[in-house]
């Protein structure tokens, strides 16, 4: 494509190590896409005859039933999925072809395929987000009477329904899918026309190429246009927010499903075995998770990194944008595609959930607000109930077992009926503030969220 600059051949070395064609591949439907736009932009002008462009349009998507079926063949020695497609194109049709790339650059085309790439990638990842949500939601509604501990410093705290829990990931990920529309706004801006700097002397109407591609506005300087990766930074700084949604979810999971917890059992589809041991049932699908969120945060650092030092405008450097990128996105989508069934198969054991929330400790601080109700301030509550439980240790008995003699004589407040407050359901019962764990709360939520998805 610069044979007339250049009186040598590309070293081979060179061609394997400069080539992106082996990832950059599967730009192939936005690259044709926004050729065929690009080649009415230049009939327009006058550029292009109507049949020079129908021959350009039938050429490409003949190109890419071909890729689409397999039959392609893709060059290394043409470096990446632009000129692969284009030197086709024009082995097919001649001259035709060859006017395609005017008012153009790989930069300012590279730069578009990114972006529709992207903007379709979004879309993708909000339905798999949503059907996450909907296995999340589904799976606390078929267990909503179920009660479990829950936890701080990975110590049992208070009683929390089981569907609550779940409820607190559908709203990190409905957080998610608010970011993901977000950025998209911001990738949805239609760079082609900024060429490989300075824009072109030959004038197109770019509006009219936004149009076609579905694009709200153009951007407004060349330079950033072509040199601009701040939306994919911001989507895998969005995907590494996922990540970690996930992986913290994976980490609740690996400890439900384990034998010291037992409150979940995943279904054989969704588990693995030990190739020693043959008891072993592993909750691979969450340790996985867990583990590839460590490649999603390392992509998004690769691509700050790459950006951090790089004058203006393009520089071949961004070239390694695309692998990180790639990464991420297929790493997060395939969490969450199989994530979501697993949800689905899973089953809880109530019997053992029911066991765990039965700690009567679980329910000290409701004991503490008893005695705030009846007018001692809540740090000498706090002192009186934290000296409850020390003496329970001395007697090894549970606040449900201390006799009310002894609590009287922490605090003359207490009455015949200070047992009455250790009973899980009238403490869930209890917390109806909005975003407690009452249970109404949490069937409002469910039904809410259930409509909200569908």
């Amino acid at each position: 494509m610069w044979k007339g600059r250049f009186q040598q051949q590309t070293a081979a070395l060179l061609q394997t190590y400069s080539e992106s064609i082996s990832y950059d591949w599967r730009l192939w439907p936005h690259d044709i896409e926004g050729s065929i736009a690009h080649s009415a932009a230049l009939e327009k002008a006058g550029l292009l005859t109507s049949a020079e462009q129908q021959a350009i349009v039938d050429g490409l998507r003949q190109i890419g039933s071909e890729i689409e079926g397999g039959g392609f063949e893709f060059r290394t020695e043409l470096e990446d999925i632009h000129m692969n497609i284009e030197a086709e194109l024009t082995r097919r049709i001649g001259d035709p072809g060859a006017k395609l790339h005017t008012a153009r650059s790989r930069n300012d085309q590279v730069a578009l395929d990114i972006r529709l790439y992207l903007r379709s990638e979004c879309d993708a990842l909000d339905g798999l987000l949503s059907e996450m949500q909907s296995a999340l939601v589904d799976l606390g509604e078929r267990n909503s009477d179920v009660v479990i501990p829950g936890y701080t410093h990975l110590q049992r705290a208070q009683p929390v329904y089981f569907a609550h829990h779940l409820l607190a990931y559908v709203e990190m990920l409905q957080r998610d899918r608010e970011r993901l529309s977000d950025c998209r706004k911001r990738i949805n801006v239609m760079p082609l026309g900024s060429g490989a700097i300075a824009g072109s002397t030959i004038l197109l109407d770019r509006q009219l190429v936004a149009d076609l591609l579905g694009f709200p506005s153009v951007t407004r300087n060349s330079m950033d246009a072509v040199s601009d990766r701040d939306f994919a930074i911001e989507l895998l700084s969005d995907l590494a927010l996922i990540a970690m949604h996930l992986s913290r979810l994976s980490e609740d999971v690996i400890l439900w499903a384990s034998s010291e917890f037992h409150f979940v059992v995943l279904s054989d589809a969704f588990t693995t075995g030990s190739s020693l041991m043959p008891q072993k049932k592993n909750p691979d699908v969450a340790e996985l998770t867990r583990g590839k969120t460590g490649r999603v945060y390392g992509n998004l650092m690769s691509l700050l990194t790459l950006m951090k030092g790089l004058p203006m405008t393009y520089n071949r450097d961004m070239q390694e944008d695309k692998e990180a990128i790639f990464d991420s996105i297929d790493t997060v989508k395939a969490a969450l595609g199989v994530f979501a069934p697993m949800l689905r198969e899973a089953k809880v054991h109530a019997a053992r959930c029911a066991e765990a929330v039965a700690d009567p400790n679980l329910l000290a601080t409701d004991l503490a607000d008893y005695l705030v109700n009846r007018g001692l301030p809540f740090r000498k509550a706090h002192e009186v109930i934290g000296r409850a439980v020390a003496r329970c240790a001395e007697l090894g008995c549970g606040l449900d077992q201390l006799p009310v003699r002894e609590y009287r004589l922490l605090s003359e407040l207490f009455e015949q009926n200070v047992h009455e407050i250790l009973q899980v359901n009238r403490s869930m019962a209890a917390r109806q503030a909005v975003g407690a764990p009452s249970p109404g709360n949490v069937a409002n939520e469910l039904t809410r969220w259930k409509t909200q998805l569908s």
